[in-house]
């Protein structure tokens, strides 16, 4: 489902523009709203969220596609933690459709479905455990880095159950925005890869924009 966003960016109190390839971890309070904006279209931006305040509670997958009852995310839907807890409601979306069924790249699923040549490129999950091992404070540990979201990325399901990487249906300057419904630590890889269409074969930056409750 679209629909826009009445924030500006002008109002917002944080806004940051995240490279590709980068990663971002900040934590969003609760009743703050938290915007992606995909800046130059076709760009995944692989999403974990925890309870801040007690970062062992972490998104669900599971939880979230049972409640909901749709295997995609847009507008309406209600993030869902694994103690089964609403974390964050979509509010605005102009891309449409989000996935959570195609995890997240790392070295070992890029030599499985690409080349062992591919093993050493940089994925997602390095991006993520650089940040947990930089930023101790939050204790994480690479047993956390669990569900994911990858926001603007298209993976389809087959008629036989099967998940296919496609071109992405995003485009320059559409957005995603959610409100937080707990204290929420945010870490976002934005996607380095380039072997499949999911990034356009050519990833690129991001921009990040809170506004308080």
């Amino acid at each position: 489902m679209m629909r826009e966003s009445s924030h500006s960016v002008e109002d917002a109190y944080r806004v940051e523009i995240v490279g590709a390839g980068d990663y971002w971890m900040e934590e969003v309070r609760a009743g703050e709203t938290f915007r992606i904006t995909d800046l130059k279209g076709n760009q995944a931006v692989d999403t974990l969220f925890f309870n801040a305040d007690r970062p062992h509670e972490r998104y669900s997958a599971f939880d979230t596609v049972r409640e909901q009852r749709n295997l995609y995310l847009t507008v309406g839907t209600t993030l869902v933690s694994d103690e089964g807890n609403p974390m964050l409601d979509i509010v605005a979306d102009t891309c449409g459709r989000h996935d959570t069924l195609g995890g997240a790249c790392a070295g070992e699923s890029n030599t499985v479905r690409y080349a062992l040549e591919k093993k050493t490129m940089h994925s997602c999950r390095d991006s993520w455990l650089l940040a947990v091992n930089t930023h101790t404070k939050w204790g994480l540990t690479k047993r956390d880095l669990t569900h994911n979201i990858n926001f603007f990325m298209n993976v389809p399901v087959t008629p036989a159950g099967g998940l296919t990487f496609e071109d992405g249906i995003s485009a320059p300057g559409k957005y995603v925005e959610l409100k937080a419904r707990m204290n929420v630590l945010v870490l976002i890889s934005n996607c380095p890869q380039l072997n499949n269409p999911c990034n356009g074969y050519n990833p690129t930056p991001v921009e990040l924009a809170t506004w308080p409750r």
